[in-house]
């Protein structure tokens, strides 16, 4: 029987900026459910771009590019 490989979305332990394991089932669910969803996007626009005869490794690095110039639009908790 082959061996079903894991994502790493489903062994991420979370934690919260104390360091502290996030442990709420849901909130682990929506992250994993957003991060499947990311990761399909990211493939299928992977795919095109490659298929359009797009250099991956460009395409890699404006993947990168753009996760870094995500902003936070909520202040830091003290």
């Amino acid at each position: 029987m082959a061996q079903v490989e894991k994502s790493p979305e489903t062994t991420i332990v979370w934690r919260d900026p104390k360091g502290n394991i996030v442990a709420c089932v849901e909130k682990n669910k929506v992250l994993r459910e957003n991060l499947d969803e990311i990761r399909q996007v990211c493939q299928d626009a992977l795919e095109d771009a490659v298929l359009m005869d797009c250099d991956e490794h460009q395409f890699r690095q404006v993947l990168t590019d753009l996760v870094q110039s995500l902003n936070n639009p909520y202040p830091a908790k003290n």
